[in-house]
Parts: C-alpha cells; sequence; structure tokens
C-alpha cells in the first residue's frame, strides 16, 4: 500500500493503483453509480495532456534544461492511454460531478503521471519526480482543458454521426427510385388524401435528413473555437512567456493529434464562461431526433397489420413480438428509434438549463452538459446506423395492398374539382361511399 495525503488529510491506495488521492476522494464523493466519464471525453482530454506534453517537451529541449524527458514520458503514457480498448478502470470517476470537471481532469492528470513514472522505472506515486498537476498539468487548467476536450469529443462524434446520417440519407434515396412507380393513397391528419407514391414519401425523408446532414456539418465551425491557454478565467492570467510561446506550440501539436483545424478563440473569456454552443449543437441534433421520429412513427405506421391495419409495407421481422400470441411480429427498430429520439430531446432540455446556470467567469455544471451532450452524438450514431441496417435497407413494399387502398379510396376527386367544382365532386364521393 502506498499513502498519499493532500491539505484536507491522507488515502491508503493499492501500491499498483494508477490514480491517485483527488480520483479517489471523487469516487467516494459522487459515488451516484450512474455513469462513468464518457471515455471520448477522457480520451480527448488525454489528446489535450499530450499536446501540452510535446509542446513543453520542444520548449525544454531548445532551453536544454534537461527537463525534456519527463514531457516525453508524459507524452508516451499518453499514447498508451491513446492505444487502450478498454480505459474504464482507470477512469472511475463518475459522469456528474461538482468542480466543473475538476475531478476528470485529476483524474487524466494521475493516470498519466504514474504511467509516465512507471515508464522512467519509477514506482507509482513519486510524485516529486513527475508532479500531477506541475508537470502534466503544468500551464493548464481544468477550465481550458475540459471545454477543449469536450469541444474536440463532440467534432468527432459529430463527423462519425454526420457520416451515418449520409449513408441513411443514400438508402432513402435508393428506395426513392426504385419505388418511384408504386402509386399509394396520400394522407393528412391521418384521413385519406391525394395519390403519391412510395418513391416519393422516402424521397421527402431523404431530403429531410439531408438537412439534418448539413446542419451538422457546418456546425463543427462553431466547435473548433476553443479556450486551451485560458487557465482560470480565460484570461491567462498565470502564464509568463515561457507559457505564451507553450499555447502556440499547443495548439500546432493538437491540430496533429487530432486532426481538426482548432483556433485560439479570439476572445477566450467567453468560451470559458459560456456553453451556448453546445446548446446550438445539441438544438441540431434535436431537430435530427425530430426528423428520425416522425420517420420512424410513419414506417411503424404504414408495416401496421399485417391483416388489421395499413400494410403498405413490411418490415424485416426480427425477434419474438409477443409472449401470449403466437406469430406475433413488433417493428422493434423504429420503436428504439423512437425511444432514442425521446432521449436526445430529453438531453437537450437538460444541457439548456445547464448551460443557463454558469456564473460570472465560469459553468460549474459543465459535466452534465458532457455527459448529455455526448450521449446524444453515440445515441444517435449508433441509432442512424440500425435504423438503416436492420429496417430501411430491408422494408419490402406491398404492391397489391398500395393499389388496393388507393383504388377503395376517393382520393380521385380532387382532379375532379378543375372541371366539376368543389361541392358537386364532393357530392359524388358522399354518393359513392353509400353505395
Amino acid at each position: 500500500m502506498r499513502t498519499e495525503k493532500d491539505f484536507i488529510g491522507e488515502i491508503a491506495l493499492c501500491d499498483e493503483t494508477l490514480y491517485g488521492i483527488q480520483t479517489a476522494r471523487a469516487v467516494d464523493n459522487f459515488s451516484l453509480h450512474y455513469k462513468k466519464t464518457s471515455p471520448s471525453l477522457v480520451k480527448a482530454l488525454v489528446m489535450v495532456k499530450k499536446a501540452a506534453a510535446l509542446a513543453y517537451e520542444e520548449l525544454e529541449e531548445k532551453a536544454a534544461s534537461g527537463k525534456a524527458e519527463i514531457h516525453r514520458a508524459i507524452a508516451g503514457a499518453c499514447d498508451h492511454i491513446l492505444a487502450m480498448e478498454t480505459i474504464e478502470p482507470l477512469f472511475p470517476v463518475d459522469a456528474l460531478q461538482g468542480g466543473a470537471g475538476t475531478s476528470t481532469n485529476m483524474n487524466v492528470n494521475e493516470v498519466i503521471a504514474n504511467l509516465a513514472l512507471k515508464t522512467l522505472g519509477k514506482p507509482v506515486g513519486a510524485y516529486d519526480v513527475i508532479h500531477p498537476i506541475d508537470h502534466v498539468n503544468r500551464g493548464q487548467s481544468t477550465n481550458d482543458v475540459y471545454p477543449t476536450a469536450l469541444r474536440i469529443a463532440a467534432i468527432l462524434a459529430l463527423r462519425s454521426l454526420s457520416e451515418q446520417c449520409a449513408k441513411l440519407q443514400e438508402s432513402l434515396q435508393k428506395k426513392e427510385t426504385s419505388w418511384s412507380d408504386i402509386k399509394k393513397l396520400g394522407r393528412t391528419e391521418l384521413m385519406d388524401a391525394a395519390p403519391v407514391t412510395l418513391g416519393e414519401e422516402f424521397g421527402a425523408y431523404a431530403q429531410a435528413i439531408g438537412r439534418d446532414r448539413w446542419r451538422l456539418y457546418k456546425i463543427e465551425e462553431r466547435l473548433r473555437q476553443v479556450n486551451l491557454g485560458g487557465a482560470a478565467v480565460g484570461n491567462a492570467s498565470n502564464a509568463d512567456n515561457a507559457e505564451r510561446r507553450y499555447r502556440f506550440l499547443a495548439y500546432e501539436k493538437l491540430r496533429e493529434l487530432t486532426g481538426i483545424g482548432l483556433a485560439a478563440a479570439e476572445y477566450p473569456m467567453d468560451i470559458t464562461q459560456n456553453n451556448d454552443v453546445f446548446v446550438e449543437v445539441s438544438g441540431l441534433l434535436k431537430a435530427l431526433s425530430v426528423n428520425l421520429s416522425k420517420i420512424a412513427g410513419d414506417i411503424r405506421l404504414m408495416n401496421a397489420g399485417p391483416h388489421g391495419g395499413i400494410r403498405e409495407i413490411t418490415v424485416q421481422p426480427l425477434q419474438m413480438g409477443s409472449t401470449i400470441m403466437p406469430g406475433k411480429v413488433n417493428p422493434v427498430i423504429p420503436e428504439m428509434v423512437i425511444q432514442t429520439a425521446i432521449r436526445v430531446q430529453a438531453n437537450d432540455f437538460a444541457i439548456t438549463i445547464a448551460a443557463s446556470r454558469g456564473e460570472f467567469e465560469l459553468n460549474a455544471f459543465l459535466p452534465l452538459i458532457a455527459e448529455s451532450l455526448l450521449e446524444s452524438l453515440c445515441l444517435l450514431e449508433r441509432a442512424v446506423l440500425l435504423f438503416r441496417t436492420k429496417c430501411i435497407e430491408t422494408i419490402a413494399p406491398n404492391k397489391d395492398k398500395c393499389a388496393a387502398l388507393l383504388d377503395s379510396s376517393a382520393s380521385y376527386a380532387a382532379s375532379l374539382v378543375p372541371e366539376l367544382g368543389y361541392e358537386e365532386a364532393e357530392r359524388r364521393v358522399k354518393e359513392r361511399e353509400t353505395r
């Protein structure tokens, strides 16, 4: 066992535990047993730490101070974490935490410091050699690295989601083309309306998803401005000339590591204080969720039956639908998509409220914003993928049912209005219905 201490007291930790006293305190203090901090956010934080370490390694080499080895070891520790498939055991802090993300930042600092110590052949906890704050967190504050990491994680997730939306749009467009000759009954307010084609309906769905794809692509521009180097309140008040040189180098390294055109915010204090950009991103995710929910709802209704419903299409059967009614199959993928949409909309509300609760130079509720936003991004990416592969691509049209419902309706009456007038066309409809 080893003992670590801070100004509050001491805590005993196993010798091989890679996190330290601040993480242990956070695990105890925030023991909600809800969710651990998002791995994508943790890895983005590690990228920020690596960029900082590489910047300081270069500065120390130029200064010939003999300290470059420390930052080289820190960068190597970051590489170790980034290569890991499962990182949750090293980062056990609950996602919902007080302190604006300080506990997650310290968790990352401690794990990196101890991994770096091991590469130098030093024991875990030998912070006189590599310190979690003095070395790993050098030139940084939670208040600049945490928001920067969240923006990186969000951009990477947005790119993946946008790619999935593009594939879904393409899949819907294929249905538009292949079903262009299948005439069916249109419906407004769930009542019979003018004729359409099944292809036209799916073409309209493709247009909606296309708008979502474009919006998600464009919003990345907003997220590229970060406050790294702004320190505690966004004005880099604790930075000397050496630290200013570090900032320029850190941005350069971080752009190389992430493949993202990150830029220093013109007014870093704004980025530190205000979180409206995350509300904006969440709003676009909500818009996507609305379109997905509507499309999934339509498919669910068109699939209804098989004998007592519309049944203009058949959704691929995937699993047993009832424990009492043999042979029943439910549209489970559209139902999953609708539930995902509801969760995203609930997360949007949480992000909105949390962003509005910031005071003065910081928002203490950024962990809730981070968790909600990254959850929405992850859920939507998976939901769009599953919706496409397990539902849209496998839908079969029921041409005969489409024709029968259209023929039995009075939808033809709209075409008679120009010649007969509305009232005469209406009379003929009522006459037909009473036969």
